[in-house]
């Protein structure tokens, strides 16, 4: 399974294909904007959230509510673009070219995506550098989740730091531990974090600044042998970490204990494996769910680190690249803190790289096939391994 997408920030629409879904998944237009309207959501967003209303419009590879097995075309308008319908026109103009932007931003690709392309207008690249564009995953990643329903596997993200302030993620997880996010503000489990970290983003606000934080992705459900060993490329724990970096503004990727277990002797650092009346178990889970590249039977947990924002009210020191002299980099509208929003944008990245993974062990053809393909792998290791939550 994969998707491409298309589209710019201020362009008349973002869009997206997927390509290798099973026929016979039922999928409507509500399942996505669901997610959407997730990813729009959380406490620190900026003006354009206010101006968006994100609806997804399925054009292609779904008849009578359920997919055929042809690529799926989604659609979703930018509202925005009526408001930069000449600095974003496709045509060339008949009189003067909108201004440029030549004052880069520190922190953002407006730079290196000048020089690299030879552009003298950092509009050119940060059009499509812009995190707008995860509007697009998140359409392609709740597709995914159809299909992750379908076989008994359920992605949920929760804020584990804002700035300065922590929430205490715990060492092992569980479904119930992301109870309450979806309405909490900041999308945090923790209700006293989550009071701290709102007032966290104000005082960004109100000096003109921006923030990170951490979020965490969790798989329940997951079935053992997904991924390979084989080749680099088949690694599951490489695609994820690869798909978590490719966020805009992910700095740090990792999968269960992470980088503490750098610290830490193999004596305590490797889940050991005993046997019980339900099979084969782990005592904890410190791999996240991902030994070898393949997934062990636990449940998948990953963290990613966000940097924060770099279009900032009280901008920073750049250079005019037309006259080479110091100046302040240009202000485009942002958010102060769009951790929450990334932590909707992982469920979905995470979810098209297991939805990818579970047709490539079981067969993408139709859901039906898919299914029977899963039941014999259960019923086979079914001594050795007992799906859990």
């Amino acid at each position: 399974m994969r998707f491409l997408t298309g589209g710019e920030s201020h362009g008349p629409a973002l869009a997206v294909i997927i390509d290798g879904l099973p026929a016979g998944l039922a999928i409507s237009g509500e399942d996505i904007d669901r997610d959407l309207a997730r990813r729009q959501s959380g406490y620190g967003r900026g003006e354009r959230m206010r101006i968006e209303s994100d609806r997804a419009r399925i054009l292609s590879g779904v008849r009578l509510g359920f997919t055929t097995g042809a690529p799926i075309t989604v659609l979703i308008e930018n509202r925005d673009h009526e408001n930069w319908s000449e600095t974003m026109a496709v045509e060339a103009p008949r009189g003067e070219r909108p201004p440029p932007e030549t004052e880069p931003r520190p922190g953002h690709g407006d730079l290196a995506g000048m020089l690299k392309t030879g552009s003298g207008d950092a509009r050119d690249v940060l059009e499509r550098a812009s995190a707008r564009e995860t509007a697009s995953r998140a359409a392609a990643g709740a597709v995914a989740k159809l299909l992750l329903g379908e076989v008994g596997i359920t992605v949920a993200s929760r804020v584990i730091r804002i700035g300065s302030v922590s929430a205490e993620p715990g060492e092992s997880l569980s479904p119930d531990m992301f109870d309450g996010v979806e309405q909490d503000p900041v999308r945090c489990a923790d209700p006293e974090a989550s009071r701290l970290m709102t007032a966290e983003i104000d005082r960004a606000s109100e000096e003109g600044d921006s923030l990170g934080g951490v979020f965490e992705v969790a798989a329940f459900g997951v079935v053992p042998g997904l991924g390979s060993p084989a080749q680099y490329d088949l690694r599951l724990d490489g695609r994820l970490c690869g798909a978590l970096a490719s966020i805009p503004g992910i700095k740090g990727v990792e999968v269960g204990a992470g980088f503490s277990l750098a610290a830490m002797r193999g004596s305590s650092a490797h889940d050991e494996i005993f046997h019980g009346s339900s099979g084969l178990y782990r005592g904890t889970n410190r791999a996240g769910g991902l030994e070898a590249g393949m997934t062990n039977g636990e449940p998948l947990v990953l963290r990613a680190a966000m940097k924060p924002i770099p279009s900032l009210a009280r901008p920073l020191a750049t250079v005019n690249l037309d006259t080479l002299e110091p100046t302040r980099a240009f202000k485009e509208r942002a958010d102060v803190c769009a951790v929450p929003a990334a932590a909707v944008v992982g469920e979905a990245v995470v979810a098209l790289v297991l939805a990818d993974a579970v047709t490539e062990k079981f067969g993408g053809d139709s859901m039906e096939e898919l299914q029977h393909n899963l039941a014999g792998y259960l019923e086979r290791i079914s001594g050795l391994w007992e799906r859990g939550g």
